[in-house]
């Protein structure tokens, strides 16, 4: 028998089990979840990256990435672009003040308008954000239907946003507006003519033969002017020409870069008779052509003789060549006949001596 009044063999029953492990809480788990994680901090802003404002018919909120296209021109040069997007600024129905017109807002009852409350549960004392002002420490009877009694709302107002001299394709930029910042991104359109290496412009300009045999000078369009380029004699084709500090303004430091130029030989591609005659005059005179030349054959004594037409005056400028060729020999000749006498040694004079020899021999 056991001892005490208890059951026999000491066993509990389930009234004993239910007596001894009664518990009933006495926290709100809903006000201790708000407590914690701030559910006035949420709806105050908290984050200010999700900021709810009042639905309009821009949106819940302010445009916080913009892309922005430009020309090639506009992104070399630098422009001053209107764009119009979503900005927080103040209610124009309540001008800020969050109530309706004709009301105001009064201090908070419910933390006595110190924006916090104290929860005592048991043990613990945890001090938070009121939930009836959310911090605001006024408490707003009739909030401004317009804005919700946030006294912002989301509106379309135009920026203009200076764009920097030089930007890049893909580039992004922090602008201020109002009291958030906008991230920019420019897309630039390519250049049919222009080709970008950073800082550094490319183009490709064309000469003619003459120019590239002869040389000359060529005008080229650049970023910002009109550009003079001085062509050697002998240029050949895809030379390379660097133009110092005539590219595109550089954006994070000072000075420009270069503009490259790049020579390409252009044919003729129709030839009249005179040009295809004097082409054909100087294919017999070329000695360093690196294959055969269309209606050009060598013979055996390694001269070469073109016989395509235009047949007459080809043989006009053969002829004005040789008759120039045996003047210029004549000439030459001449020259040295006609050579100053004075230059010439003079020779003694012996006649008095060999009369006196002739003297001295007669009888």
């Amino acid at each position: 028998m056991g001892m005490g009044g208890g059951n026999p063999g000491g066993r509990s029953t389930d009234r004993d089990r239910d007596f001894n492990w009664q518990f009933k809480s006495t926290i709100n788990p809903e006000d201790l979840f708000r407590k914690i994680f701030g559910d006035a901090g949420f709806r105050s802003g908290g984050f200010g990256d999700f900021d709810d404002f009042a639905e309009s018919k821009y949106g819940f909120g302010a445009a916080q990435e913009v892309i922005m296209n430009l020309t090639f021109s506009q992104a070399a040069r630098g422009v001053n672009k209107d764009i119009n997007l979503n900005v927080v600024d103040t209610c124009p129905k309540c001008k800020g003040s969050r109530s309706e017109l004709g009301y105001k807002a009064t201090k908070c009852h419910y933390c006595n308008g110190t924006g916090m409350e104290t929860i005592s549960t048991g043990p613990f004392v945890m001090r938070s954000t009121c939930r009836q002002c959310h911090g605001t420490r006024v408490y707003i009877k009739y909030p401004c239907l317009e804005c919700e009694g946030k006294g912002q709302s989301v509106q379309r107002k135009q920026v203009t946003v200076p764009v920097p001299a030089g930007v890049e394709d893909g580039q992004t930029v922090r602008m201020a507006v109002g009291t958030k910042e906008v991230f920019i991104t420019f897309r630039v359109e390519k250049s049919k003519y222009f080709r970008r290496d950073g800082p550094d412009i490319h183009t490709d300009n064309e000469i003619s033969i003459a120019q590239a045999c002869l040389g000359g000078a060529l005008r080229i369009e650049g970023v910002y002017e009109t550009l003079n380029v001085q062509i050697r004699p002998g240029t050949s084709s895809h030379t390379l020409i660097r133009l110092n500090s005539k590219g595109l303004k550089k954006v994070n430091t000072v000075g420009y870069g270069d503009h490259y130029v790049h020579i390409k030989i252009k044919s003729p591609l129709s030839l009249n008779q005179k040009q295809r005659a004097l082409l054909q005059a100087y294919a017999e005179l070329e000695d360093d052509t690196p294959g055969s030349i269309n209606g050009v054959t060598t013979k055996k004594d390694g001269t070469k003789h073109c016989y395509e037409p235009p047949f007459d005056l080809l043989q006009s400028i053969r002829e004005a060549l040789n008759e120039k060729e045996q003047s210029l020999i004549k000439e030459s000749a001449e020259s040295r006949e006609t050579e100053d006498p004075s230059d010439k040694p003079t020779e003694p004079n012996n006649s008095d001596d060999e009369v006196e020899q002739h003297k001295k021999s007669m009888p």
